[in-house]
């Protein structure tokens, strides 16, 4: 693995080594990168490969690796709107996942269900919606209503998965109509809307999230509030707010039988056939464009050699094996802190890290940027011991030490295949949202972890694991700058 990212980054670091000589870079018809220093000098650059250069079955190999690692979030982007283009209308898929033709929206109106498994490491902390969009088809309008004290955030990203732009409380959005246009759209803007973010690529992904607690109650109040959430191409906007009542969506039949891991949206069989696409879809961040040479140069090799066709399916059948499958595991995502947790903190914001990148959108992909939520990952206990249902633990926040937030933390316990682990109280996390978690006498605050109930006493802070092995997670939403720079971590996981 470490061959292959030292081949990718060498390709970045070498286009960009050359870009800081210069600042205006074209293309002539050879392909040839021309830089234009100054009016009174000119430069070109290396060429792309030379077209039939032979290509080693090692090189093909090595470069499809670093290639499908790179691509596989956008690949992953690409297959689910191309699944929402099949759709006529909003609807509950299998009963309990929102989807939406793209450019249009599906809203919840509850918790997501136990039973989803279209993206993994889903929370019961808010109602999501979910959009994909496809702005070859031109701008879409969003639709904020006034939420009050109430937390929301829009998580609106490119194809890459970073985020494009900003709407929620921790930004002080105003209620209004927000446009999300192509990067190169110069039409009229309307008369109401309030800002326009523009997407650096042709596809992406909306999923507002707004909080509810367990209160019966809130669940009411909430209803007139996402009702008014909405996402539709800008020839439909009118000025006014349209408003949906989400609880009369249509529903899909459930699925005959249930997946236990997520939907497989990127298959390495075809990827090379879905490559070309991408790499239209997707431009080049500046210091990619010779990354991006090499991508074009094994595609056009690939369509004059089946052999070498063959070479890449399996390289990227390998590479899906050997190289992404592993990412999946939370001890193998960011970079380490106390007490065995994992974190990141350049989530939607990746840039050239695209090892992070793909772990996250291997483990749990759609990640917030870091002011709109922090993530702390957990498979082991404080002993470095893989976290089991055989076994007994607590996690205690000492007094005044709880999740440092403006908007509100979890902490939710995950199956090995990262989905929610049914139990008898259909408890799935602990946090803000739960308003009867019992402190001890000090303050502290211990939440028990495990397979068979404790004493009656602490019922309200359990939370119900599997037989098997399962792993944590804690969210915080909109965390203050002690969580933000690692100087608050997360306590240990002690077994008992």
């Amino acid at each position: 693995m470490k061959t292959n990212l030292f081949l990718l980054y060498s390709f970045i670091l070498f286009f960009t080594a050359c870009k800081k000589q210069d600042n205006t870079i074209s293309t002539d018809s050879s392909d040839t990168f021309v830089a234009k220093a100054d009016s009174s000098a000119s430069k070109k650059w290396p060429s792309a490969p030379v077209p039939n250069t032979i290509m080693t079955e090692a090189f093909v190999k090595n470069l499809t690796t670093s290639i499908y690692g790179w691509a596989w979030p956008m690949v992953n982007i690409h297959n689910r709107v191309e699944l929402f283009r099949t759709l006529n209308e909003p609807v509950y898929g299998e009963g309990i996942l929102p989807l939406a033709p793209p450019n249009h929206l599906c809203m919840l109106n509850d918790y997501i269900q136990p039973q989803e498994r279209a993206v993994a490491c889903p929370n019961q902390d808010v109602v999501y919606g979910l959009s994909g969009l496809d702005l070859t088809k031109g701008p879409v309008v969003v639709q904020v209503p006034d939420f009050g004290d109430r937390f929301w955030v829009y998580q609106i990203c490119d194809q890459r998965t970073n985020g494009f732009a900003s709407l929620g409380k921790m930004y002080g959005t105003k209620p209004g109509f927000y446009l999300l246009a192509p990067k190169d759209w110069n039409g009229e803007v309307p008369d109401g809307i309030i800002s326009v973010f523009r997407c650096p690529t042709t596809l992406g992904i909306v999923i507002p999230r707004v909080f509810q607690s367990d209160d019966p109650n809130d669940k009411k109040a909430i209803q007139p509030l996402i009702n008014q959430i909405g996402l539709y191409p800008l020839s439909d906007y009118n000025g006014k707010v349209k408003t949906t009542d989400w609880k009369k969506t249509k529903s899909t039949p459930p699925a005959a039988k249930g997946e236990k891991g997520e939907t497989k949206w990127v298959k390495p069989e075809i990827f090379v056939d879905q490559l070309a696409d991408i790499i239209k879809e997707v431009p080049p961040m500046s210091g990619e464009e010779a990354f991006y040479a090499q991508i074009q140069a094994l595609l056009d090799a690939v369509k004059k050699d089946p052999k070498l066709k063959a070479i890449v399916t399996n390289a990227a059948i390998d590479a899906e094996k050997n190289y992404v499958t592993p990412l999946f595991q939370f001890q193998n995502v960011g970079y380490p802190i106390q007490y065995n947790w994992t974190t990141q903190r350049n989530g939607a914001q990746f840039g050239y890290d695209y090892l992070t990148r793909l772990s996250c959108a291997k483990a749990n992909i759609f990640v917030n940027k870091p002011i709109e939520t922090r993530y702390f990952y957990q498979d082991l206990d404080e002993k470095g011991i893989r976290l089991s249902g055989a076994n007994k633990y607590t996690v205690t926040f000492a007094s005044g030490k709880l999740p440092p937030v403006k908007g509100f933390w979890s902490l939710t316990l995950y199956n090995a295949e990262h989905f929610f682990a049914p139990n008898e109280l259909k408890r799935y996390s602990l946090g803000t949202k739960n308003k009867n978690l019992k402190k001890n006498a000090d303050g502290s605050l211990t939440l028990y972890v495990q397979n068979t109930p404790p004493s009656e006493d602490k019922i309200s802070n359990w939370l119900p694991a599997p037989k098997e092995i399962f792993s944590l997670y804690i969210r915080c939403y909109w965390p203050e700058e002690t969580v933000l720079n690692d100087s608050w971590n997360p306590p240990a996981v002690v077994k008992i």
